[in-house]
C-alpha cells in the first residue's frame, strides 16, 4: 500500500522506486536505479528553478551553492525518514543486516526513485509540489542567505586554522560499487594523520563528510 504522503496511485511503481538492486532479480529491469537517476535530473531542475525565480539578485555560484545543500544525500535521507519510506524499502537479507533500512545513500536514493516515478505518473507541476513541499525546511534556510549550511570543509579550514594554523588534505581512500551505487570514501588529513572519513556518491560529498567527522573528532577532544 502506498504511504498517503506520496502522491503516487501506480503500486507497482511504488514498489519498484522501494527495491534496492539487492533485493532485485534484475537490477537494471526490477530494481529503483533507473528510476533514481531520472528522479536526480528532475530534483535538480525544480530546485533550480525555484532558486532563480525566487533570488533574481543571486548569481550563478549563489544559486549552484544552494542548490547544492538542498539536494545532496543529507536532506533527502531526512526526507526518507520523515516520509516513513524506511519502512517500505525491499532489501536483501545481508544489506538489512549491514544496516542498509538506515542508510543515508540507500534513503536519498528512494526519495529520488519516488519523485521520478511521480514525474512519469503525473507530470512536473506534481513533481514540483511533492518536491517544494517536502524540502520546504531546507529551501527556506538557504532563502535565509545561509546557502551553504552543510559546508563542513570550509567550517573544517577555519578551525583548523585558528587551532594550529593548518590546512587539512583530502585523500581519495577508496570506490565502492558501479553506476547509481557507486560510493567514494575520502580521508582528511592534518600532517599525513587521518583526523576523519567519509562516504558519498561523489567525491565532493565524500570530502563533505570526512570534514563533518574531523569535526566532531575536533569537538569531543575540546570538552
Amino acid at each position: 500500500m502506498i504511504p498517503k504522503n506520496i502522491p503516487l496511485k501506480d503500486e507497482e511503481v511504488f514498489r519498484l522506486a522501494m527495491r534496492h538492486r539487492s533485493a532485485a532479480k534484475d537490477p537494471v529491469a526490477d530494481s529503483y536505479e533507473r528510476l533514481e537517476f531520472f528522479g536526480d535530473s528532475v530534483l535538480g531542475l525544480i530546485v533550480a528553478q525555484y532558486l532563480y525565480e525566487q533570488h533574481p539578485d543571486w548569481d550563478q555560484g549563489m544559486m549552484s551553492k544552494a542548490k547544492a545543500s538542498v539536494v545532496q544525500e543529507g536532506p533527502l535521507a531526512e526526507t526518507a525518514l520523515r516520509l516513513g519510506l524506511d519502512a517500505y524499502m525491499e532489501l536483501s537479507a545481508s544489506e538489512e543486516a549491514t544496516g542498509g533500512r538506515q542508510r543515508p545513500s540507500i534513503l536519498a536514493d528512494v526519495v529520488e526513485a519516488v519523485l521520478g516515478g511521480i514525474y512519469l505518473e503525473s507530470g512536473l507541476e506534481k513533481a514540483r509540489w511533492f518536491v517544494l513541499e517536502q524540502l520546504h525546511p531546507y529551501l527556506k534556510q538557504v532563502s535565509g542567505g545561509d546557502v551553504s549550511p552543510n559546508d563542513h570543509k570550509s567550517r573544517l579550514q577555519e578551525v583548523a586554522q585558528s587551532i594550529w594554523r593548518m590546512t587539512p588534505a583530502y585523500r581519495l581512500a577508496g570506490e565502492s560499487g558501479y553506476g547509481p551505487e557507486k560510493r567514494f570514501k575520502v580521508q582528511v588529513l592534518f600532517d599525513s594523520e587521518v583526523m576523519g572519513e567519509g562516504l558519498g556518491r561523489s567525491k565532493k560529498e565524500a570530502e563533505q563528510s570526512a570534514a563533518l567527522n574531523a569535526l566532531e573528532i575536533i569537538e569531543r577532544n575540546r570538552r
